[in-house]
């Protein structure tokens, strides 16, 4: 054509891989328009607004210091096996030390700000922001109705300048926990498919501390100690934005294979799909049964919980297993908001901390436990495919666990250091005056619903 020779096969396949990450990204990026419906509906009437902004500043700020700092903090190393033809242009050096001879990956050294940005690096720049987006959301629901925008923008910068792209870089890029198989002969080392860790229980943990830090919004718990209910003030888009998440986590699921032309992608997809509907139900079951009526954010709940377990396993177990897995995840999400709260004394608005952080933990060993072999060939530099305990490997199950409490030692303490910081420099949390009259008129000037009355948007939901 033209006199231009046709595109070798090798050409064709990148090219289809670069539309393919860049398609997934854009279906990714869409998961932010859930996660903002969910923490809009969890809020009161009166902080609508604001939490709508807390939302829109994680996009902003996320993207800035990500690009300045975190990609090449995360992929400024060895590429990962995972990676395939995409990945294979970044061409950076890994800071790392030697360790008794074994290689141990720290951090990225080079790539900062783009640098040498060829189309490939481009392209994972973008998917890969839009899982580090993912995780910045997450606190959002955490400290929501009680968190200053200045505070949440400090934190979000942390978070996705340098505690997200260290863990990343650690588990995909290269790093110590992706090589604990070849360091320490566990399995394949760390293996987390597309995110139950690295993102979402990275989010989770984070909201965590700061939760901790800023305490419990005004009347969240009784004189005696004990948890009142203080309801959100639409679930319907609580509804929408947990249905909005399940279709972009497909671009999540699906997306992370890198590659269009991988013959799993239908398994990943159905296992995600399953996941999220036994969740949906099994917190339903167990809501219904304790409290005799079914409680619609649970439920909403247990569908993201089920569907944040298995992003890690989706590609390395079968069906079977994924309806395991997620209906686990939908017991143990509710499990876990009612040890937070009358435990733990743990105010957390949308549940995030048992959603992504609790469940995110569960997912990531899952695959220590049902991974079956028949994907992950050569994973991290370990002959043969991923295999879970009940397929004969262990030590799998052992770099999983090293993987996941390393994610919450790391990202807890952390963030709990930088909140406590930040409380320092800005004020961290509204006065009571403002939490009371709404931090849409205290933070932003502007009320969501100014046709409403203060408080006349509120629901009637279960007490734990």
């Amino acid at each position: 054509m033209n006199g231009q020779p046709l595109p070798s096969p090798a050409a064709i396949v990148d090219f289809l891989s670069l539309a393919w990450i860049l398609v997934c990204g854009f279906l990714v990026l869409f998961m932010q328009v859930g996660f903002t419906l969910v923490t809009v509906g969890f809020a009161k009437a009166r902080h609508a607004g604001h939490a709508a902004m807390l939302n829109l500043l994680a996009f902003a700020v996320s993207s800035i210091a990500y690009y300045l700092v975190g990609f090449g903090i995360q992929y400024g190393g060895v590429a990962p096996t995972m990676a395939q033809t995409a990945l294979s242009h970044l061409g950076m050096a890994e800071l790392c030390r030697e360790i008794g001879g074994s290689h141990w990956g720290i951090a990225g050294g080079r790539g900062y700000c783009l640098a040498h940005a060829h189309p490939g690096t481009l392209a994972l720049f973008f998917f890969e922001l839009m899982f580090l987006q993912t995780a910045v959301y997450i606190p959002v629901g955490a400290a929501m109705e009680r968190i200053r925008i200045a505070g949440f923008m400090l934190l979000s910068t942390v978070l996705a300048a340098v505690v997200f792209p260290l863990y990343a870089n650690w588990s995909w890029g290269g790093g110590f926990l992706s090589t604990l198989g070849q360091t320490l002969g566990l399995g394949h080392g760390f293996v987390d498919f597309a995110g139950s860790t690295v993102v979402h229980s990275t989010g989770g943990y984070a909201g965590l501390a700061i939760a901790l830090v800023l305490g419990p919004r005004l009347g969240k718990f009784n004189r005696e100690g004990n948890p009142i209910a203080l309801p959100g003030h639409n679930l319907p888009l609580v509804v929408v934005g947990t249905l909005v998440l399940l279709f972009g986590w497909m671009g999540f699921n699906c997306g992370s294979t890198l590659s269009g032309t991988d013959l799993s992608l239908p398994r990943i997809a159905v296992n995600t799909v399953l996941a999220a509907s036994i969740g949906c139900l099994t917190s339903l079951a167990y809501t219904w049964r304790r409290f005799g009526k079914p409680d619609v954010g649970i439920a909403a709940s247990g569908l993201l919980a089920g569907t944040v377990a298995i992003t890690a396993p989706c590609a390395f177990v079968a069906p079977w297993a994924g309806l395991l897995i997620g209906g686990i995840a939908g017991v143990l999400v509710c499990l876990s908001i009612e040890a937070l709260e009358w435990k733990g004394k743990i105010d957390d608005p949308a549940s995030v901390i048992s959603i992504h952080g609790i469940c995110g933990t569960w997912g990531a060993l899952s695959v220590g436990l049902f991974a079956d072999g028949q994907y992950g060939m050569d994973w991290n530099g370990i002959h043969g495919g991923v295999r879970g305990l009940f397929y004969g490997d262990p030590w799998q199950l052992a770099a999983q666990f090293v993987g996941c409490a390393l994610n919450f030692v790391f990202v807890f303490l952390v963030m709990l250091f930088a909140a406590r910081a930040v409380s320092r420099i800005v004020p961290l949390r509204p006065t009571g005056r403002q939490e009371t009259d709404g931090l849409d008129l205290g933070e932003c000037g502007a009320m969501a619903y100014p046709d409403f009355p203060s408080g006349a948007l509120s629901t009637a939901g279960l007490r734990w």
